[in-house]
């Protein structure tokens, strides 16, 4: 006689919204961010620190990324089989790429929204979103242990 083997099933959300290249688009980004988490029923630890990511990533998308007339883009994609959130938001300026600026003093009074982002995530990192955008992303395992190792900084990936 044949048992058949358990099958586990993949779980995980998705969810996606164009916004406007504004401050307001920037500001319902991370409002609908977190009524999604919410939805998902993921942890209040998690939920506050994507609630963050979202915001620097959508604000500087409206704030750098902007092309007049051109949306951004903010994704979400949970999978619950390895516990990780990840945190999409695609711009039309590809040719503008992130990064942490070098030396950040204390009077500046811009420049620190990556250094939250790398703070908040456990990865994060720039892909190209062809023909000429990027999309910049940012994971957060969900399990609530933060690996101090950083891994493999190459070219596009952070942490």
């Amino acid at each position: 006689m044949h048992t058949p083997t358990p099958q586990s099933r993949a779980t995980g959300h998705t969810f996606a919204q164009q916004l406007s290249s504004t401050r307001r688009g920037a500001r319902l980004a991370r409002l609908l961010a977190v009524e999604r988490l919410i939805a998902w029923e993921m942890s209040p630890r998690v939920i506050e620190r994507e609630e963050h990511v979202v915001a620097e990533l959508a604000a500087n998308a409206a704030l750098h990324g902007r092309v007049l007339g051109r949306d951004f883009l903010v994704a979400l994609t949970l999978d619950g089989t390895a516990g990780t959130l990840r945190i999409a938001v695609s711009d039309t300026r590809g040719e503008y790429r992130p990064a942490i600026p070098p030396d950040q003093g204390p009077d500046d009074e811009s420049g620190r929204g990556l250094l939250l982002v790398d703070a908040l995530a456990d990865r994060w990192g720039t892909d190209p979103r062809p023909p000429s955008g990027k999309t910049v992303w940012a994971e957060i395992d969900q399990h609530g242990e933060r690996s101090e190792a950083i891994s493999g900084q190459s070219g596009s990936q952070c942490r």
